[in-house]
């Protein structure tokens, strides 16, 4: 393997691809795996205003949006107006955080030494926060085309945060091309109120026992498995009590990616649809990624709403993670590639 450190990113080659992780929120870079048949194929997302230089000089998250990254704690308020009765929806109304998903997800990281096999990191938390430090250490499988990461979460105090894996992963651009496959899930929920009213997707508020049947806005029914979804829209859906690891196979590129996880610690994923829905800059209507998030939150709703009696942990689905100093917690979880037959 080979490393290279450039001051605000690190790259690692093996036999079987190569992987950059960035400062900015630690995130997961410009990462290709090469497949059996020796085609290179890159599954993670970069967003479009990755080189925009008023973006990049607003800093924070959304300039360095790409890839996969932690997020701790994970979510933001989203007041408004259309709760139903059973969600707190006054909560949200008067939360505040000072991040969106977490110090860590807004801030640089720092490297930890060179080594030749793994590309390591940690960010130490404000003094004043619950959460003292995270590490994250990124690990290529030398024998297949697969990422192994830790996420190690280190406490000031006892606490219960809601935490995220935010993985974002790019689509062909041909309609229906890439498809979600889950092992198998308990609940399936749409979101209680509206994320982008410019472009909702979904009806609100709406349970389902499969992708490939979600009720819409308009009344019909969608097969949100299929991506990319013909019309412009923004939405999130939420499945809880996952049995197995969810993938994304993308057969115009004729690649399938698995990403595993320890469903005892992050018991749901968030699907956020991007699918060219916002048209403030710097969106532009021209973002178009998905993203599958392993999480133990209500939708990302901030942490306040997680700590909360909601209806997502009222049916035993919990929506943070309790913490304490006495004992880091470790995530595992795992980015696997493989060969699947490309549709042309």
């Amino acid at each position: 393997m080979t490393e290279k450190s450039p001051t605000n990113s690190r790259s690692l080659s093996w036999r079987h691809g190569v992987v950059s992780v960035n400062a900015l929120g630690g995130m997961l870079g410009s990462t290709s795996f090469i497949l059996p048949n020796g085609r290179q194929v890159s599954p993670f997302h970069i967003a479009p205003w990755f080189d925009d230089a008023a973006v990049q000089a607003d800093g924070g998250m959304l300039a360095g949006l790409r890839g996969e990254w932690p997020c701790v704690p994970f979510g933001y308020p989203f007041p408004s107006d259309e709760y139903p009765a059973h969600w707190p929806g006054e909560i949200e109304a008067s939360a505040e955080v000072e991040h969106p998903h977490g110090f860590s997800a807004n801030t640089d990281w720092k490297f930890g030494p060179e080594q030749p096999d793994q590309i390591t990191l940690s960010i130490d938390y404000p003094e004043d926060h619950a959460i003292r430090r995270l590490h994250r250490i990124i690990k290529p499988d030398p024998n297949s085309a697969a990422l192994d990461i830790e996420l190690i979460i280190e406490s000031r105090h006892v606490s219960c945060e809601p935490i995220a894996l935010h993985g974002c992963f790019a689509l062909p651009l041909t309609v229906g091309q890439a498809k979600i496959e889950t092992s198998g899930f308990e609940y399936g929920r749409t979101h209680p109120a509206t994320v982008e009213p410019e472009a909702p997707i979904f009806a609100s508020n709406e349970m389902f026992n499969s992708l490939e049947a979600v009720p819409t806005r308009t009344g019909k029914i969608q097969d949100a498995s299929k991506l990319p979804l013909e019309a412009n829209g923004e939405d999130l859906l939420q499945l809880d009590g996952l049995t197995g690891p969810v993938s994304l196979r993308n057969d115009e590129a004729g690649f399938r990616i698995a990403f595993d996880w320890d469903q005892n610690i992050l018991p749901s994923l968030l699907i956020w649809y991007s699918n060219r829905g916002r048209s403030a800059p710097p969106w532009n209507n021209q973002h178009l990624c998905i993203g599958l998030e392993p999480i133990c939150s209500p939708f990302g709703m901030s942490p306040d709403m997680a700590r909360a009696k909601n209806p997502i942990n009222a049916q035993g689905i919990p929506t943070c993670v309790p913490l304490s100093p006495d004992t880091p917690l470790t995530i595992r979880y795992r980015f696997e590639i493989s060969q699947v037959e490309a549709v042309q």
